[in-house]
């Protein structure tokens, strides 16, 4: 059975102690700030809020004083699997109910002004990680069962408007990872054992980022993420073994191995703009790309009978990104946001991994940001993401009734993703 409570203290320390880039993949642009009513149209660009410290540290020029935003999220991810009927029998039907569920999010962005020139700032978020856990007795339990990987940064960040019209800003990306994956052990006889790697790492990277104003109501503006590499190193710890398993991995020398888990967090770029048609209205855009396939995701897994090794690399695309959206000043107090947005997909939609059952996404948002005073203003939005059908259809080389993990066939269907932010913003 899943523990709520266990998902909740992970997704609040993730909240508080997370960071990298946004893209495709399992990166999100959604931290709790105004950009997910614009389903993150013009990221790079809008530097509007101190939000901009993370997005691209370059707009912190655009910035008056010192500015705090704290922003808050929920998300509540719906994703079901279905096993067809390629799928041993053996491993029985269970479709491993929800394994997302809600998770809650945010950050903190803050700016200072050294002069009218340079500004230092800190960016305390996450968007970068998958959460997922099946229910037990699930037909992938031998691939998949529960799984956890966040990065968790904090970026301090400097700008310097070179000139009127062009604004230069760098962070530093220090990243605390966490890695924690389950899955069961076909025993053949008996209750299924268990086979956990878990670990943690510090890794540095860092965010560059450029602002060009060609006039008061346009702008354009470009961001790099760097790779960020975390290296994990994990003792295999099982659990529940038959004796003749037990035996067996130990001729292997996989009883007590030490097994690396190396992660990349992909490089990207993301280029955006922001141009007022009016007084009232603005148009907001991005592309943006990353680097997926030098992810270097494993798979974590053995087959019983024939325990040759305990992680299996998975083969991912590079992602690209396309966004649109609006903005309307309803009145001197309001402003309204709406965007759209696609990602495209970072594997093959017949055969996603079960760790990470997400693949290219449609987004849809809208929200709206109001004045309450010179120095305070708060904003609520809401997004949905729509991930389509996924199908999987992964075979094994070794029968389940010999300690094989069997074939799981099957598809996630209509899976969507939803998001409720809220942020506030003063201004000192």
């Amino acid at each position: 059975m899943k523990n709520p409570i266990n998902r909740l203290a992970t997704g609040m320390f993730a909240a508080l102690l997370s960071g990298t880039a946004a893209a495709g993949g399992i990166s999100l642009y959604e931290v709790g700030t105004a950009d997910v009513g614009l389903a993150s149209a013009g990221y790079s660009a809008r530097a509007q809020d101190a939000a901009t410290v993370f997005t691209n540290p370059a707009g912190m020029t655009r910035l008056d004083g010192d500015q705090l935003v704290l922003s808050g999220q929920m998300l509540y991810g719906s994703v079901g699997f279905d096993p067809g009927s390629g799928t041993t029998a053996a491993l029985g039907t269970g479709d491993g109910g929800n394994p997302v569920g809600w998770l809650p999010g945010g950050g903190l962005f803050y700016s200072h002004s050294l002069s009218p020139d340079v500004k230092i700032g800190i960016a305390v978020t996450g968007n970068f990680g998958s959460v997922v856990e099946y229910d037990s007795g699930w037909v992938g339990r031998y691939r998949a069962q529960e799984s956890t990987l966040i990065g968790y940064s904090i970026l301090p960040s400097v700008a310097w408007r070179v000139s009127d019209k062009f604004s230069v800003g760098a962070s530093l990306n220090a990243m605390y990872g966490t890695f924690e994956n389950t899955v069961a052990v076909n025993n053949i006889i008996g209750p299924d054992g268990s086979l956990k790697l878990d670990d943690t790492d510090w890794a540095l990277g860092a965010n560059l980022g450029l602002l060009y104003e060609t006039s008061p109501t346009t702008r354009f503006g470009l961001t790099y993420t760097s790779p960020v590499d975390l290296d994990f190193r994990s003792g295999a710890q099982w659990s529940g073994l038959a004796p003749a398993i037990s035996l067996l991995l130990n001729s292997q020398g996989l009883l007590n191995v030490n097994v690396d888990l190396g992660v990349t967090v992909p490089q990207g770029l993301n280029a955006g703009f922001y141009h007022e048609t009016s007084p009232k209205w603005a148009m907001l855009g991005s592309i943006g790309w990353q680097q997926w396939s030098k992810f270097g995701e494993v798979e974590v897994g053995v087959d019983s009978n024939n325990p040759i090794g305990l992680t299996t690399a998975l083969d991912f695309d590079d992602t690209w990104h396309f966004a649109l959206g609006t903005q309307y000043k309803l009145s001197d107090a309001w402003l309204l946001n709406a965007g759209i947005a696609y990602d495209s997909g970072f594997q093959d939609k017949n055969q996603v991994a079960l760790v990470l059952p997400v693949n290219a996404a449609w987004r849809f948002g809208f929200g709206g940001q109001q004045r309450i005073s010179e120095r305070f203003n708060w904003g609520a939005s809401f997004e949905y993401i729509y991930g389509g059908d996924l199908g999987t259809d992964i075979t094994g080389s070794v029968p389940v009734i010999i300690g094989g993990r069997g074939d799981v066939v099957g598809s996630y269907n209509d899976n969507g993703f939803f998001f409720l932010a809220a942020n506030m913003s003063w201004t000192f």
